[in-house]
């Protein structure tokens, strides 16, 4: 979603496969408390399913914003002049940086269930992060955007 002082705006939202599991979670609260009647049950399965849709919820509502010169990744606000060079990470390269390749000191936004993803080296020298990892759905445009910038 563009907008004209945006230059790159997504927001990792969770896949549909976890709103069936989150109707599920409620169903399962609901036979839980089928013993003690039905009035418990309808209140197990409508609190077990509200407590579930507000966890996938705020999971799937980390946002990725390019905005004027910061890169603003769910609560981390980072000065696109701290970024060096960004590399667009593939399905298979994205999974080696978030495993074997991955340098605990980096800022990691990810979320699993995104393939794809971008690597943007830190060129602060006072800053101890190597690099900006981030799961997104469009690796080449959020690339583009920071390069730009």
């Amino acid at each position: 979603m563009e907008h004209s002082t945006t230059p790159y705006e997504e927001r990792l939202t969770a896949p549909r496969a976890w709103w069936l599991i989150t109707f599920l979670v409620g169903v399962a609260c609901g036979i839980i408390l089928l013993p003690f009647g039905t009035l418990p049950m309808l209140g197990g399965f409508v609190g077990g399913l509200l407590v579930a849709a507000v966890i996938t919820s705020s999971y799937g509502s980390i946002r990725i914003r390019v905005v004027a010169d910061s890169l603003v990744a769910g609560d981390a606000k980072i000065p696109l002049s701290a970024l060096g060079d960004v590399e667009v990470l593939d399905p298979e390269e994205a999974r080696a940086w978030r495993t074997y390749k991955a340098d605990p000191r980096a800022f990691m936004l990810l979320r699993s269930y995104v393939p794809t993803a971008v690597r943007a080296k830190i060129t602060d020298p006072a800053d101890p992060t190597p690099y900006v990892y981030l799961s997104t759905r469009e690796p080449e445009a959020l690339a583009k955007a920071l390069s730009r910038a």
